[in-house]
């Protein structure tokens, strides 16, 4: 039996009724650090450390009956040291009632017991990290979870700024550090050393923090009160605080903060704690630069929001289903549609469906990391009218993944319907064109059958445009665009009745007239030149009268109607390269010019005061010369 108890693993000891120990075997001498004469005859209060089980267990053999196995308790060894032993205890009887010895096996669980503590600590670190709303938030609960978790009394975060906000880069020599946060358990009394703790400061290399922020490392210390930190150490010690470890809050070489945790025990360093909670600072440090970016994300689109809010562009952000994340006002305004109903909403329920095709393609390839130009689309109001949008589309990603489609549209819809309007109503001014030479023509046929190519082989065609009239009509109503342009009209209507023309269409701003058809050439020119000249004019009296600011831009050209005669009814002509002429006259002039041919400039050059403009590029002509007409000669 003897053999056998020394030769066991587990620790034996046996003491007698009143706590006494009588035997010891080897493996408890040495996992306790006692030699077997230093424990006989001691107290076994001498490796156990807590009392209420003593009390019970020598005073209540009962209570061993019912609690004999795997009993875990505190254990002091001879330096100290505590250890977790699950002891299985039994009482041997003897027959003279209160002489029983108890039999005490114990297993040393403390590895056990520091890995369950870690993987909790771990585990609970992880889930404050995901779930804080904020830094504020979150380190209050990091500092506790790690004392209650390791068995610790007391953690202190230290940073160089108000909290923990502001980062430090490189060697951080003129860093002052400052404690921002402390939590402490309730089993201490650290009244005076947190007063004293809010009132230190430490700079790089100087005390417990100070060293720690210059090694970038965690650090341990075994007793803080003889470390020679003499700001702190006596009030450590009135506090009962002895061991201490620290670690950095560090972000590859960015340094945000230090924390440290104290215990009341003196304990050796603990490498593989260390390690730990140097894995678990570099986590801290990811948290807290996330929480930055979501932070100063927030306060950009604060900042943003109300220029967003009060701009005239349509803006809006999408998710990447197509689910409205955000609209803005003027969004809001040209659509109709609340913010509720928005909330339930996709951005394709808008996408007017001959774009519904063509957008979905766009949107892929946004998604897909693309970039686009400016793109045109036709979003669908709530009451069911269509309106043109130009703008410009791109994806925000986050890690590399898609989060939002924004967007911001102006809204066409005037410009594109006054655009449509004036490209049909060129197309008919070129077919009335047609159809008013014709007639003319064929009027002349009847009535001179043998001179029709000679006196109808020249005309002269003025065009004349309001400067920036797309612009203007953007920005008012049909009704109100009419009620401005009808007077100026007007005015041109009867300057043509006063020089027996031919007004052909007036197309949105553009004013075309053509010469008589019955007069002479120069007669012809001369009537056009005159009625530019009074068409200046009465743009000048209007703005007068009406406050504004105008400008017309005339081009005139001089040439020939091409025609055979086949028979008194059928005949051929063309006369497109004269109107073309006179509309690039126009629209490559000047603002409150007007811009002749050099034909028309030699059939007028006599009667009128010209000044020569130069060489401009006309499309199918080559480079043709201009004139500017100035005025009549006195």
């Amino acid at each position: 039996m003897e053999q056998v108890i020394t030769s066991m693993a587990d620790a034996l000891l046996v003491t007698s009724n009143s706590g006494k120990i009588k035997k010891v075997n080897r493996a408890a001498q040495q996992l306790f650090g006692f030699q077997e004469k230093e424990l006989i005859n001691q107290p076994i209060s001498l490796i156990i450390d807590e009392d209420q089980f003593l009390i019970k267990a020598i005073s209540q053999h009962s209570y061993l009956k019912r609690n004999s196995q795997n009993i875990e308790v505190v254990c002091r060894t001879k330096t100290r040291e505590k250890l977790l032993i699950a002891f299985s205890c039994s009482v041997i009887p003897k027959k003279t009632e209160g002489l029983e010895d108890i039999v005490y096996i114990g297993r040393d669980i403390t590895a056990w017991q520091r890995r369950e503590q870690r993987t909790s600590a771990q585990y609970s670190i992880t889930r404050i990290l995901s779930e804080s709303q904020s830094i504020k938030q979150g380190i209050p609960q990091i500092l506790q979870s790690i004392c209650q978790n390791l068995g610790w009394d007391l953690g202190e975060l230290w940073t160089p700024s108000q909290y923990i906000g502001t980062s430090v880069q490189g060697d951080s020599l003129n860093a002052v550090l400052r404690c921002v946060e402390i939590w402490s358990s309730r089993l201490v009394s650290v009244r005076e050393f947190k007063a004293i703790t809010w009132q230190t400061t430490y700079t790089p290399s100087v005390g417990l923090p100070g060293r720690i922020w210059i090694r970038r490392l965690p650090l341990w210390i075994k007793d803080i009160t003889v470390d020679g930190d003499k700001r702190r150490s006596l009030s450590a010690a009135e506090a009962g605080l002895h061991a201490a470890f620290g670690f950095p809050i560090l972000d590859d070489s960015e340094i945000l903060g230090v924390m440290l945790f104290f215990s009341r025990e003196l304990l050796p360093k603990d490498k593989d704690l260390l390690q730990m909670m140097g894995s678990i600072g570099s986590q801290i440090a990811q948290f807290i630069k996330r929480k930055q970016a979501e932070d100063a994300l927030v306060e950009s689109e604060e900042r943003y929001r109300d220029l967003f809010e009060n701009a005239n562009d349509l803006i809006q952000s999408v998710n990447p289903s197509g689910r409205f994340l955000y609209v803005n006002r003027a969004w809001r305004e040209a659509l109709g549609y609340s913010e509720a109903e928005i909330a339930n909403m996709s951005i394709f329920d808008i996408i007017h469906p001959e774009f519904k095709q063509s957008s979905l393609q766009r949107f892929y390839r946004v998604l897909s990391g693309e970039k686009l130009g400016q793109i045109t689309t036709m979003f669908v109001t709530k009451d069911g009218q269509t309106i043109f949008l130009e703008g410009n589309i791109n994806c925000k990603f986050v890690e590399g993944h898609p989060v939002a489609i924004r967007g911001i549209f102006r809204n066409v819809t005037q410009r594109v319907a006054a655009e449509e309007t004036l490209r049909y109503q060129q197309k008919e001014t070129e077919r009335l064109l047609l159809n008013i030479l014709p007639v003319t023509i064929s009027r002349e046929v009847k009535e001179q059958p043998t001179s029709i190519a000679e006196d109808f082989a020249d005309v002269t065609v003025l065009f004349a445009d309001i400067v920036g009239f797309t612009e203007i009509a953007t920005s008012m109503s049909a009704i109100q665009l009419l009620n401005l342009l009808n007077p100026i009209f007007s005015v041109f209507d009867r300057l043509t009745e006063r020089y027996s023309l031919e007004r052909i269409r007036t197309i949105n701003d553009a004013y075309v007239v053509i010469g008589g058809l019955y007069t002479r050439p120069q007669a012809r020119a001369e009537a056009i030149a005159l009625m530019a000249l009074d068409m200046q004019t009465a743009i000048a009296l209007f703005n007068t009268e009406n406050n504004q600011n105008f400008s017309i831009r005339i081009g005139i050209h001089s040439g020939s109607v091409m025609g055979g005669v086949i028979d008194l009814n059928k005949f051929t002509y063309e006369c497109k390269d004269t109107v073309d002429i006179a509309s690039c006259m126009e629209s490559q002039g000047i603002a409150g010019k007007i811009q002749v041919t050099e034909n028309t400039y030699k059939c007028l050059c006599d009667e009128f005061v010209f000044e020569k403009r130069g060489e401009i590029e006309v499309k199918g002509k080559g480079k043709m010369i201009t004139y500017l007409l100035i005025g009549r000669k006195r």
